[in-house]
């Protein structure tokens, strides 16, 4: 959304602050705690939406943020770690998330990919990283056969056994049950295709899914069920356990849940990061669950942010040279940029929470 048509109030270290009844996407909260962004992106044309992070292997001081213009006359788009935009591929039909996997094979090469939903073409669109060709033969069709499509949310699954590929895609709605479907992305007479492997994942009804992330080392899948929690399910599409294994950040959400982002501190540590998207605030979890129950998670943080109303999020903690060495996380905002956190700054807001 562009403006926000309600008062919300987002709480800070000082006292309350509040915007207008009509806030548009520019007049942020200024409030003194908030976490401010260390690089905002070019603009976009129409629409910011979703961020993915490519880290790129020979140098990742070049890395590049990947993130979606949503609308009918829709792109990607490439972000330099300053911002600036290095390449805009156009002509895509409302692309609403976006995800990257690493090493896909590809007429006998390992190529990485950006994977982005196509929602008014009803497909998931498949490009070469860093150069954002097309290699999908047009896209592959989602949800086949189904009453309910427009796929929004997306998050590729690599599984650390035989580095298989699996997309998860979501929609604007769909039924109480198998509301997820996954696809196996495969290589077929040089480009990607994609087969449904599972049907999975409940939906509460009560508005949509659109944010989902995926935590390869740990095989977890996590989707945000909007203005209800954070589901967690088995990421392989394989695993004899299909039920559901937690539904957590349940409470303290202004308006949607929405992106998803996960920090790694260590094999099987970090942080989940979800957005309070009424708030403009990031709610964190530790990504290793509680103690003696990997599936129960206890807020850790609330952190205001200066990114308005995020809808997509990632973060990675790979070095990024030397204005970012303990990685990044990366929220979009509604005045059609994406904002960059040094995630320093991230870890010192969730040290002082917990210090609270």
């Amino acid at each position: 959304m562009n403006k926000l048509k309600t008062l919300f109030f987002a709480s800070c270290a000082t006292g309350l602050c509040a915007t207008s009844l009509d806030v548009y996407a520019d007049q942020n909260v200024a409030c003194t705690d908030t976490l401010q962004a260390t690089v905002i992106t070019e603009h976009v044309r129409h629409d910011s939406d979703d961020p993915a992070i490519w880290i790129n292997p020979a140098d990742a001081g070049k890395s590049l943020i990947i993130g979606t213009d949503k609308d009918k006359d829709g792109a990607l788009y490439a972000f330099d770690l300053t911002g600036k935009i290095v390449k805009r591929v156009g002509g895509i039909q409302r692309p609403n998330n976006v995800d990257i996997a690493y090493g896909f094979e590809l007429n006998g090469k390992k190529v990485d990919i950006a994977v982005t939903t196509e929602r008014n073409a009803n497909k998931i669109r498949v490009f070469s990283l860093p150069d954002l060709q097309p290699i999908d033969n047009g896209g592959i069709e989602v949800f086949v056969g189904e009453q309910d499509r427009d796929p929004m949310g997306i998050a590729l699954y690599t599984r650390p056994s035989d580095q298989r590929i699996f997309a998860i895609v979501g929609r604007k709605t769909g039924p109480q049950d198998n509301y997820l479907w996954q696809y196996e992305l495969k290589p077929s007479n040089g480009a990607v295709t994609g087969t449904v492997v599972r049907k999975f994942g409940r939906y509460s009804g009560k508005k949509e899914i659109e944010a989902i992330a995926v935590d390869n080392e740990l095989g977890y899948v996590y989707y945000s069920d909007e203005q209800t929690g954070v589901r967690k399910y088995l990421a392989d599409p394989d695993a004899k356990d299909n039920s559901e294994l937690a539904l957590f950040a349940q409470t303290g959400f202004s308006v949607d849940h929405e992106g998803i982002a996960i920090y790694k501190t260590g094999d099987k540590t970090g942080y989940i990061l979800v957005s309070n998207q009424g708030s403009q605030r990031f709610m964190v979890y530790p990504r290793e669950g509680s103690a003696g129950n990997p599936h129960r998670y206890e807020l850790l943080a609330e952190i205001p942010v200066s990114a308005m109303e995020t809808d997509g999020a990632d973060a990675t903690q790979v070095s990024l040279g030397p204005q970012f060495p303990k990685g990044i996380f990366v929220a979009m905002s509604t005045d059609r940029t994406f904002h960059v956190y040094d995630w320093r700054s991230v870890e010192e807001k969730i040290r002082a929470a917990s210090q609270q």
